[in-house]
């Protein structure tokens, strides 16, 4: 009789999963003509095979849990709203360090040419003024900004302060976005004009809304603090930084 050691088999059932992708949007279902979004769900201890995008360039998000993601040969650890860009083209993994169940936000845009990867910390990021922007009743914080390069994607967080509106209302001639909900309760409008203002919702944690160009797009938060991702494909700017009156606040709407 052989004495070689033998593993056992295993058991797959037919709902089990260890990590999965779930396509939210596509530039097919959103209206939008660049940028598309979802989300990696990973059980605890488990490594996705490896990933990669022919493609798109994209930005992951943590919202739960701990990773640590391999790009190449350099492994980057990502926690709550640490974000990571992945260029174009660049194969990566992602391992569930955490006793939980890990989220990550992904979001995706079509490129032509590949970068570094960026990797950027909510730890220093959150108390670095630099990336920081303040408004009343709300701080804008710039992850992944015109600094970093990248063909079109732009992104950050949004913190609204308890019964907060966006104020002025701005749309964008040359860039399309989408904001991703990751604590609070809110409102959210979407619309080119305020005759035609049919997009007005309720918004909660892990909804999402896409923003085409040219439509105006106000946020407001209610009894609690509301935050979003917000990200952008297109020209890489941020509204403020280019047009300071949107700092000011001293116009009902703005286009940039």
């Amino acid at each position: 009789m052989s004495t070689m050691n033998v593993e056992p088999a295993a058991l797959i059932k037919a709902d089990d999963w260890q990590f999965q992708y779930r396509q939210k949007s596509n530039c097919s279902s959103s209206n939008l003509e660049m940028l598309s979004y979802g989300t990696f769900d990973i059980k605890p201890g488990v490594t996705s095979d490896e990933l990669y995008h022919h493609q798109e360039e994209i930005l992951l998000f943590c919202i739960k849990g701990k990773v640590n993601v391999q790009v190449e040969s350099q492994s980057f650890t990502l926690s709550t709203y640490d974000t990571l860009f992945i260029p174009l083209t660049t194969p990566y993994t992602i391992e569930n360090t955490s006793s939980e169940q890990a989220l990550l936000v992904v979001c995706k845009a079509k490129a032509e040419n590949k970068y570094e990867p960026f990797y950027s910390s909510w730890e220093q990021f959150s108390v670095d003024e630099r990336r920081i922007r303040h408004l009343k009743g709300k701080d804008v914080y710039l992850m992944f900004d015109v600094t970093e390069k990248a063909d079109k994607l732009m992104a950050g967080y949004t913190i609204y302060q308890p019964y907060t509106r966006a104020w002025p209302a701005h749309n964008h001639t040359d860039q399309e976005e989408i904001y991703i909900f990751t604590k609070g309760q809110g409102a959210m409008e979407v619309y080119a004009d305020e005759e035609h203002k049919t997009f007005v919702h309720s918004v909660s944690e892990m909804d999402a809304v896409t923003i085409p160009i040219l439509n105006f797009h106000p946020v407001f938060s209610q009894s609690d603090e509301l935050h979003f991702i917000w990200c952008i494909a297109g020209q890489r700017y941020w509204v403020g930084d280019k047009n300071k009156d949107f700092m000011k606040g001293d116009s009902a709407e703005l286009t940039t």
